[in-house]
């Protein structure tokens, strides 16, 4: 691993409170490759003297370091599983379960969760707790306002059902917002919140060393009551999940034993 890039992460931590210990050198190399060169940065030190002395280009280093890019039912089979084979059994085992949404980013998976259980009738009083560590991003997410781009993968009937226009984009209606509730948590600083039923960390870790990785799995796994479902991105895998006594049901998909 380069100096400037442990210099750069040490600096940022210090000056933003934004942990880049577990994220690839690579995968943040590649992401604000671009963006360092057009503030005139030849590597991280100098990137970073810029960030601090003229810190209104942090927004655009967090919108590059994290990327926060999702849709509604993204992976469509995967939420129709969820749908129609592991909610029904949880729901037969314990009624409403508590849900959260780790790494939520904009809101579209939380979203997608929250339609989901209004389509099964569940108006659960503990709703959905949507996590995430841009807070900005978490400041759209509350909004729930989403351009057609994102709502693509929506079944038939969905959109004038949970939807009202806003102008030519589309506002989540308040009846879905008022299931899901949405607060910052750094997965790779802070304590997991635990007692959950059903645990969606999709397309997350990816970006992550497999130190990191490990670390987060196991904090999920401990946040699982037993019985409970951890539900994985569509590239990504729970390798060693036996040691965190988790059972394999289908790809994606991880029960507590």
């Amino acid at each position: 691993m380069s100096l400037d890039y442990e210099y750069f992460k040490e600096k940022m931590l210090e000056l933003t409170g934004f942990d880049l210990h577990g994220y690839k050198e690579k995968q943040i190399r590649r992401r604000l490759g671009t963006l360092m060169k057009s503030l005139g940065a030849e590597d991280f030190r100098a990137y970073y003297q810029i960030l601090k002395r003229e810190p209104q280009h942090l927004k655009r280093f967090f919108q590059r370091a994290t990327i926060n890019v999702s849709e509604f039912f993204r992976n469509p089979q995967r939420f129709q599983e969820l749908q129609e084979v592991h909610l029904p059994q949880l729901l037969a085992r314990q009624g409403c379960p508590r849900v959260w949404s780790a790494g939520a980013s904009t809101g579209e998976e939380a979203y997608t969760l929250a339609i989901i259980f209004s389509e099964l009738g569940l108006r659960c009083a503990r709703g959905i707790l949507a996590t995430d560590v841009d807070e900005e991003a978490l400041q759209f997410a509350r909004q729930g306002i989403y351009p057609p781009g994102r709502l693509r993968h929506l079944p038939p009937g969905y959109l004038p059902k949970y939807f009202r226009a806003v102008g030519e984009n589309h506002q989540v209606i308040d009846q879905v917002k008022s299931l899901v509730s949405f607060k910052r948590h750094d997965l790779l600083r802070d304590p997991f919140p635990s007692g959950f039923d059903l645990i969606l960390c999709r397309n997350v870790v990816i970006y992550f060393t497999q130190e990191a990785k490990e670390k987060i799995y196991r904090g999920l796994a401990q946040a699982l009551n037993p019985g409970g479902i951890i539900f994985t991105g569509a590239t990504e895998q729970i390798f060693g999940s036996r040691d965190l006594d988790l059972v394999n049901l289908s790809p994606f998909f991880y029960q507590k034993k």
